[in-house]
């Protein structure tokens, strides 16, 4: 007969607890190695708008096209009279500024007066039959942006703005 000490019984619940513990660990790891993988993912346009800072930072010049549209209004509309062939006309006309970047939008907003008595300059210069149609608006668009342009390339040694843009026009 066999030693009692041979004798040793099998048991199937240790079995399947190894394999319970082997199996956790497995998928453990497979979160682990996943949330790593998502985070390097993730976090990698962090690492481009580090870069850029840091151009910025180092005086690199950036394209102005490239830097985001920003508005700038006028504290208030320009009202004023124009000759007609027939009679004076009264005309109101709402003013935004479109700027590239922060630093043009401060620049635009420091020197608010001297746009306003530019603006007023060019859109006096105009005549009532100029004001009717849409090419003579395009036209004082356009002045008014040059004519902006100028003066503050002039102070600032800068254009400072890309566009100007009427929002209200009103003639009687």
């Amino acid at each position: 007969m066999a030693d009692d000490s041979e004798l040793t019984l099998k048991d199937p619940a240790t079995a399947s607890k190894k394999k319970l513990i082997i199996m956790a660990v497995i998928v453990l790891v497979l979160l682990i190695g996943g949330g790593v993988a998502a985070w390097l993912l993730l976090s990698g346009g962090d690492e481009a708008s580090k870069a850029q800072a840091s151009a910025q930072a180092d005086g690199q010049a950036q394209d102005p096209a490239t830097l985001p549209a920003l508005y700038v209004g006028m504290p208030r509309p320009f009202v004023f009279n124009v000759a007609g062939q027939s009679r004076d006309r009264l005309v109101q006309i709402k003013v935004q500024l479109m700027v590239r970047g922060a630093p043009s939008e401060a620049l635009a907003k420091q020197h608010v007066p001297l746009i306003e008595g530019t603006l007023l300059r060019v859109f006096s210069a105009a005549s009532a039959e100029q004001l009717v149609t849409f090419e003579g608006k395009e036209k004082l668009r356009n002045d008014s942006l040059e004519e902006c342009r100028r003066v503050l390339k002039d102070l600032t040694s800068s254009p400072v703005i890309e566009q100007v843009l009427f929002t209200g026009f009103v003639m009687q």
